[in-house]
């Protein structure tokens, strides 16, 4: 599973990196050609998308190191972390964008009709966009990490944005030039925009949030259907960024010898890790059958 998680992050910053730093240099270069600024902007963008395809490896590769001393429960979070970066970073691009885009707007006369490479610019940046996000959004999922997720998302800003861009090409031609910073000024709403969904998404993965109810359900069965299990409850989950940890109670019969209840706990903990890829710690606490107490109170309690 560890190779599998390497080899697709390793494929996704190389597809992200070589498409991005090939979109920058051609929606510079022909943004400066045919005068758009919007064009301009885009390529501001796709060079962060390059930046942010090396922060988010960065947050993948640390996120595989495996547990130690002052780390427990591994690096997982890094991943996460690499996400809030990279929001602080889409933040940086997008003001520096709207700023850029606010001074033509004030000052009309610095505006410059963009011809028709623009429009060809755009066209080939909608393609390109739409093919790399949904191949780097698709991998992630696969391997289940929130950092190449996270890059997807912000790649898939670009089909937008060259989307307003042509728009912007169309309508500049017909007379009305102010349009073109307006719609660089758009698409620094845009990344402002994926900077919001990416922080919520990351936040949740470090607080801990459970994506779906579905995995409690899964945990549920696991343990109950190893022989002499009943009754699997209070289950808690906690995600480290691409993998998770899990506590559960399981009742046993009360009089069963603490070595046939030890060996019990550590099978359910077995199975659950084994069963459940994304599962990479279990810890199974044991009750006697019908045993009512406070399950709010701590395990060491």
């Amino acid at each position: 599973m560890d190779e599998m998680r390497q080899k697709g992050g390793k494929k996704a910053v190389t597809i992200a990196i070589t498409a991005n730093c090939i979109m920058t240099v051609l929606n510079i270069a022909v943004g400066i050609l045919s005068g758009s600024y919007a064009l301009v902007s885009e390529g501001g963008h796709t060079f962060s998308d390059v930046v942010t395809s090396i922060i988010a490896y960065i947050g993948f590769y640390t996120g595989q190191k495996p547990a130690d001393a002052e780390h427990p429960f591994g690096h997982g979070r890094a991943e996460a972390i690499s996400g809030l970066i990279i929001v602080i970073f889409l933040v940086i691009i997008a003001w520096e964008i709207m700023q850029g885009a606010f001074m033509k707007i004030l000052y009309p006369s610095t505006i410059t009709v963009p011809d028709a490479y623009a429009a060809i610019m755009a066209v080939v940046g909608i393609l390109v966009n739409l093919m790399v996000s949904e191949r780097i959004i698709r991998i992630g999922k696969e391997i289940n990490s929130p950092a190449i997720v996270a890059d997807g998302k912000h790649q898939q800003t670009d089909i937008y944005s060259s989307v307003a861009i042509l728009a912007g090409v169309v309508v500049s031609n017909m007379g009305f030039p102010i349009l073109d910073p307006i719609v660089g000024f758009i698409i620094g709403i845009l990344i402002l925009k994926t900077a919001g969904e990416i922080l919520i998404e990351n936040v949740n993965n470090i607080m801990g949030k459970l994506p779906s109810t579905e995995i409690i359900d899964e945990i549920k069965s696991i343990a109950e259907s190893t022989p002499n299990v009943y009754n699997a409850h209070n289950i808690k989950v906690d995600y480290m960024g691409a993998y998770a940890t899990v506590i559960l109670h399981v009742e046993l019969d009360g009089n069963m010898k603490l070595t046939d209840a030890h060996k019990i706990s550590h099978t359910v903990e077995n199975k659950i890790v084994n069963e459940i890829p994304e599962i990479k710690y279990a810890s199974v606490h044991t009750c006697p059958i019908g045993l009512k107490y406070e399950h709010e109170q701590e395990l060491d309690k």
